[in-house]
Order: structure tokens, then sequence, then C-alpha cells
């Protein structure tokens, strides 16, 4: 074997949070390598999970609205494109992204290394490659951002061509006449909405008593409403039982006594942070039963100079936090302060149709704080962008303090949710009376745009405001 290889930082994985930490300590001056298991940089959010899901919804929507569209009707009956036609449009995005962050790493003097990663001792880490030559690296500092995969539970035969999970969804060749979607999470709901899309008889095995338990239950109730609305069966509280197998299908049997028969079955009930092969537990670092790893606010784990970030830090598992989750790890590394505070106001972004988005706090929560707080909605129905574009489904919902009118949670659903959410996540960042919803009422918006709404739902809160 040969000598190690000696850095400041060594980062493990390149995906988001990977990436976050690496630019960060690189930016500062720090000798950093990132090893990446995969043979190309991006990590599952660029290659299996984010991208090429987000990709596949947009030709989804697109094709969805060419159907729609009175210009596009004729006599003439149209072939709808297979599954396999729908997602090779990602490849495109996904190859640019990865030339795109390869540029990043050769800017800033990033040294890559491409296998799979095992700790030797708390510093020094080696690395198999995919032609079998080992290489050893040693660090000051490692950061751990491995991602996660698709829970896979025993008794489950994912080898099936029947069963998937949202890794191997994405290989399909034709759309299923009918799927169950067993796990009614983020992952869940948005592929719901896109098999639905294109037709397929849709059951939606939901294990929890309401869709998406941590959004504000308007928002949770209106997915409910408008999945029922475009033919999904919901099924709620429900636990598997026992998975049956045919060549040309599965029968789902639940606790409950109910038995569901379909052509396909998507397991989405939860994830698995990438950690059983990196060789921690002789360090003294035992992850959860899912994979994930314990940090405290500068995502150290038990060993100080060992940090971990992404999903395999646990919750929220999102790909715009796991990158902050880098930066502030990586910010701790070069200046030894944990900087957080972005935290504070994470948004949710949820790619169904329609989209969700929310930042802040819900109004369970206000209720359960004793927080006098008030509401103000705006439909988009009424309004004249909305109207003009046909996406009238929805609504902006604003959270505010009754006495002070400090906005205290923005939760959004309808077309262009997730970027509508960003107007009220800054103005919740403002100090003071800054963060009023005030705001909305006295700022010009341009006529017509989706961002009217915010006036809207200020002004119908502001109304509701008994003095």
């Amino acid at each position: 074997m040969s000598a190690a290889r000696a850095y400041d930082v060594l980062v493990i994985g390149s995906g988001p949070g990977g990436e976050g930490a690496a630019m960060t300590c690189a930016k500062a001056g720090k000798r950093v390598c990132v090893v990446e298991r995969d043979a190309v940089l991006g990590g599952s959010c660029t290659h299996r999970g984010t991208i090429p899901s987000k990709a596949l919804r947009h030709a989804i929507q697109e094709l969805v609205k060419q159907q729609a569209s009175p210009w596009q009707r004729t006599s003439v009956v149209r072939e709808l494109p297979r599954f396999a036609d729908l997602t090779r449009t990602a490849r495109t995005v996904i190859d640019r992204q990865v030339a795109m962050r390869t540029q990043f790493y050769e800017r800033n003097d990033v040294d890559v290394v491409h296998g799979h990663a095992r700790f030797v001792d708390p510093h020094t880490v080696e690395v198999l490659e995919e032609r079998g030559a080992h290489e050893t690296l040693r660090a000051d500092h490692i950061v751990i951002a491995t991602g996660s995969r698709p829970y896979h539970p025993p008794g489950i035969d994912f080898s099936h061509p029947c069963i998937f999970d949202s890794d191997s969804v994405l290989g399909l060749e034709d759309t299923p006449r009918s799927l169950i979607v067993f796990g009614a999470g983020v992952i869940g709901c948005e592929y719901t909405s896109m098999f639905r899309a294109l037709g397929a008889k849709l059951n939606l095995v939901n294990t929890r008593r309401r869709l998406l338990e941590f959004l504000d239950d308007e928002i949770s109730d209106a997915l409910s409403y408008h999945l029922r609305d475009q033919g999904v069966v919901l099924r709620h509280d429900e636990e598997l039982a026992q998975l049956e197998t045919h060549e040309h299908g599965v029968v789902v049997h639940l606790k409950s006594g109910k038995r569901i028969k379909s052509d396909a079955l998507l397991w989405a009930n939860g994830r698995t942070g990438n950690t059983a092969e990196l060789g921690l537990e002789a360090l003294g670092v035992v992850a959860d039963h899912r994979g994930c790893l314990t940090v405290n606010g500068a995502y150290q784990t038990a060993l100080p100079h060992l940090y971990a970030v992404g999903d395999v830090a646990g919750w929220p598992s999102l790909a715009s936090a796991s990158y902050d989750q880098g930066r502030f790890a990586g910010t701790h590394i070069v200046e030894g302060r944990a900087e957080g505070r972005l935290l504070a106001h994470m948004p949710t972004g949820i790619f169904t149709t329609p989209e969700i988005s929310s930042v802040g706090k819900t109004e369970r929560e206000l209720t359960e704080q004793r927080v006098p707080y008030e509401v103000g909605h705006a439909l988009f129905k009424h309004l004249a962008r909305a109207q003009i574009t046909g996406s009238t489904v929805g609504m902006l919902k604003l959270l505010f303090h009754r006495e002070t009118l400090q906005l205290l949670g923005v939760h959004c659903f309808g077309d262009q949710a997730a970027e509508i959410v960003h107007i009220g996540q800054a103005i919740m960042a403002q100090p003071g009376e800054a963060s009023s919803i005030a705001y909305f009422v006295n700022a010009t918006f341009n006529y017509p745009t989706m961002a009217e709404a915010y006036r809207v739902a200020a002004l119908n809160g502001i109304n509701r405001v008994v003095r």
C-alpha cells in the first residue's frame, strides 16, 4: 500500500452536502480532497433523486399541458410517449449538472478520488477504486456526506420485475396500468402525482393518519382533496401484513384486512443513510437504525474532527438543507464557529401537482404555543395571472402575529409554490418591524403576477384583525 496522501479536509461524498463543505473549505485556502463512490460527481441528488425526478415531472407536465391545449386537439389519436422516453429527457440535465460541478472542483483545486471509502483509523481513509487499486488518504478533518438510499425492509424482493423503489422506478420502460405506492411521504406523494398524470390507476398507502403531517393542516387537506379529485385512492393508517407477488403483478395484504391488486408496487416508505460500509463502528461512531449519525449544532459527530452533513445527519433530508449544512460544517472547520441562523427559516418544497411549499410555523404549532395569530388567504382563482395561465388551483396562506403583524408562517399550494414562498421567507428573516406583513400591503407588485398573492393575502388577514 502506498503512503497516505495528506489533506487538511477530506470529504466523503459529492452530493449537495459534500459540495458545500468542500467549496467552503477550498475557498478558505484549505487543501481538500473529495471521495466519490460513483464514477461521476453529483451524488444521489443528481443521478437518482432530485434532478431526474424533477426533470421527469416537468416532462410529464409539459405532456399534460399539450394534451389539454385546444390548439393541440385534432381528430388524430396521438400515441403517448413511453415512460422511458420521458425519463431520458433528464439525461441532458444530469450531464450538464455533472459538467458544471466537475468544473467547480477543478477551479478550486479540489482533488477528486473515485471509489469506496472505509476508515482505517480516525484520521485515515482507505479508498478501493473500481479497478481494484487502493489509495490511502489522511486528513485533519473529515466530512461524511454519503447521502442515503431507499429503505428496503426484510421480506420484500426488490429484484422482482414488478417491485420498485424511488431509484429503480426511473428505469421503467412503460407506465404501469395500475400502481400501488406504499409510503405517503414527500417521495411517495410526488410519484403518485406523476403516475396519475400519466393515467395509471393509483392506490397511495399511508402508514400515518394524514398526508405529510408536518405540513399545515389546511395544506395537507388540500393535497388530499386534489389527489382524490384526480382519481387517487388514499388509504390512511395502514400497515403491510404480506406482499404477494405474481409474474405480472402484486397483491398487497394490509393488516386492516384489505387486499390491493396492482401491476406494480413502488416502495417509498423511508430512506437509509449510507453509513453501513464506512467502518465507523471501529471508531466508536454508531449510526441509528436508519443509518443516520448523531451530530451537534456544528455537525460534529462523537469525534470532534469528524462531521456528518446531509441525509446521513437525518432531518430534514433536503438537497437545499444539505448544501447549507455542508457550508456550516466547512465554516466550523475553517473558523471554529457554528453558523446556523439560516436554518430558522428553512423552506420545504414538495413537487406534487400542484406544488407545495412552506416556511415557518403552522397553525397547529402556533395554537399549541398559545401565540395570538391571524390568517390571511389569497386564492389563486382570484389572481389575474392565474386566470391567464389557467393555473387557478391553489392558494397562498400567511400566518402572522395579530398584535405586531410579524410574519410567522407562509404556506403555499399551487403552481410555482416553491418559487413563491421565497418572498415570504425573505421578509420573515428581517429584524423587528421589517418582518411585518405591512410590507406586502405597502409594496408595489408587478401586475399581473403570482407574487401579487402576498398583497391580497396580507389585506385579507389585516381585515380579520379585531382591534
